[in-house]
């Protein structure tokens, strides 16, 4: 059996998310209207805002509510600035973390922090847009590009032999993302995974449009062995982390990877699957999430909500500082 089939997820109706009970939520704020509609109607005994910096909110833009300022743009430091908003025990508490509006690296470091605090178990809730606002067009950031590199956590040792090197990118919207982390890791051979079936049935075909943009960096114009597509449905982050754990399988079949390079650009439900995949199989290989760093990012870029997900994460057990 696939180790990832048992996870708990579910789409949940309005009248769902009404009846589950928490010790603690979090959400990253966005103007957007789908992670304000989760906060107002998910009960807690403690609820908290992650306002981050890449915003660049107005004071006036701000919610009423409870928030925690994040004053660093690093993904490992964010966690610092939540600490006094948070309990000392986690272990020992419900909690459910909205993934909607989080940026993607620092998503991946909470998942990560919360596993060295002895978390085992937590909810994750992802809100499906209904579209995003220009479709295929819409920025999702500045396009200003600081760097790409290892997300903290997520690091490898790795190996100089980098005759069998490989590059999975989850492919977004954001072509000049996909076409930097590729030509990043020019020699590795690159399998891009698709978001399919897609959150809506016309987002496919807008995410594919994206994707030809970035083909000359895909492929470096190479033979087709150096390029491959897998799938995995859009919203649903344990069948990510299974379609990584069996393509990596079949290539190691013919031929161990010197270097594993994991980069999640598509949706948050997806961004889990890389994060859970890496920390149930990577640990200790030479392995990496990688990541293009922005500094700025647009602060709504969607359109009403669809469809709501909850996803139980179950985490294993790295320790205090692993």
């Amino acid at each position: 059996m696939d180790k990832y089939s048992i996870f708990y997820r579910q789409q949940v109706s309005e009248d769902d998310l009404k009846q589950s009970s928490y010790e603690l939520f979090i959400s990253a704020f966005t103007l957007a209207q789908r992670t304000r509609h989760v906060y107002n109607i998910v009960p807690a005994a403690s609820k908290l805002w992650v306002i981050f910096p890449h915003f660049g909110f107005d004071r006036i833009e701000r919610p009423p509510e409870k928030s925690c300022e994040v004053q660093s743009i690093d993904e490992q430091d964010f966690v610092n600035d939540l600490l006094e908003y948070l309990p000392s025990d986690l272990s020992s508490i419900r909690i459910c973390v909205d993934v909607t509006g989080f940026i993607r690296p620092h998503l991946m470091f909470l998942v990560k922090w919360l596993a060295q605090q002895g978390v085992r178990q937590f909810d994750a809730i992802y809100a499906e847009p209904q579209r995003y606002v220009s479709r295929e067009s819409t920025e999702f950031s500045s396009e200003v590009i600081e760097e790409v590199r290892q997300v903290a956590g997520f690091e490898g040792d790795h190996t100089p032999d980098t005759s069998n090197d490989f590059l999975f990118i989850g492919v977004g919207y954001q072509d000049h993302l996909i076409s930097q982390v590729a030509q990043n890791k020019a020699r590795a051979r690159k399998i891009q995974l698709f978001g399919f079936p897609p959150l809506r049935a016309d987002m496919y075909q807008e995410n594919v449009l994206k994707v030809h943009g970035a083909r000359e960096s895909l492929d470096n114009g190479r033979v087709n062995d150096h390029f491959c597509s897998i799938f995995a449905p859009a919203a649903d982050p344990f069948y990510t982390a299974s379609a990584l754990s069996q393509k990596v399988k079949d290539i190691e079949k013919a031929k161990p990877i010197t270097n594993l390079y994991l980069c999640p650009l598509a949706t948050k439900a997806q961004v889990l699957g890389f994060a859970i995949f890496y920390l149930t199989e990577c640990i200790g290989r030479s392995a990496s999430i990688i990541f293009p760093f922005e500094s700025q990012y647009s602060k709504s870029t969607s359109v009403s909500n669809e469809r709501v997900w909850k996803y139980t994460i179950e985490l294993p057990n790295l320790g205090n500082g692993s």
